[in-house]
């Protein structure tokens, strides 16, 4: 079993939060920085005329693999908690504008337009969108005012979103019998020696 690590945003640490939401089509992750462009999340057209798309931008209590430049393996959470904060200081910090492609270029003509936490899941505006989201998933309407951009979404080149920022971690509370396997491991460790 992999180790679960909760992503936070700690109040503390002025650099938390998300900085910019990237149109991907694979994912690019860099070291301290967490990109969730693999996990089926679809960019869907709401309105081609206009140039509208709609997409979740995170999804709470969902274990998303990751490996690090060290090739050491484990699995990253989202509380709803830290979802809610992370959509509110998003937009408090004045990011729907920061867009960038595959999170290496920057990109004007793309904002961030709408934005919500699903409250009820039969009843959101993502049902009828078809994103299949969960309670307190943060779900983004987009403006692509960018010719080039809205051509290659509508190419296929991007597919979905991915969330670029800094989050403090904390190892996730481990599940009562994770915690007696983990008490029987230190025993059978102590008995060894």
């Amino acid at each position: 079993m992999l180790p679960l690590v909760e992503l936070i945003i700690d109040e503390n640490e002025s650099t938390d939060g998300i900085k910019a939401i990237s149109l991907v089509h694979t994912p690019a992750i860099e070291e301290n920085f967490v990109a969730l462009s693999k996990q089926k999340v679809e960019l869907k057209t709401l309105d081609e005329e206009k140039r509208i798309v709609v997409s979740l931008a995170l999804i709470p209590d969902k274990e998303i693999y990751r490996r690090n430049s060290k090739g050491e393996e484990y699995n990253i959470v989202f509380s709803k908690e830290t979802v809610r904060k992370a959509s509110e200081l998003y937009f408090k910090n004045l990011n729907n504008n920061n867009a960038t492609l595959e999170h290496e270029e920057k990109t004007d003509g793309v904002s961030v337009i709408e934005s919500w936490i699903v409250e009820d899941v039969e009843k959101d505006k993502t049902a009828i969108y078809g994103l299949n989201a969960v309670q307190g998933s943060w779900a983004v309407v987009m403006k692509i005012d960018n010719d080039e951009v809205w051509a290659d979404i509508k190419e296929g080149k991007y597919l979905g979103l991915s969330i670029e920022g800094r989050f403090s971690a904390k190892e996730a509370e481990l599940s009562e019998v994770e915690q007696e396997e983990e008490l029987l491991n230190k025993i059978i460790e102590i008995l060894k020696d």
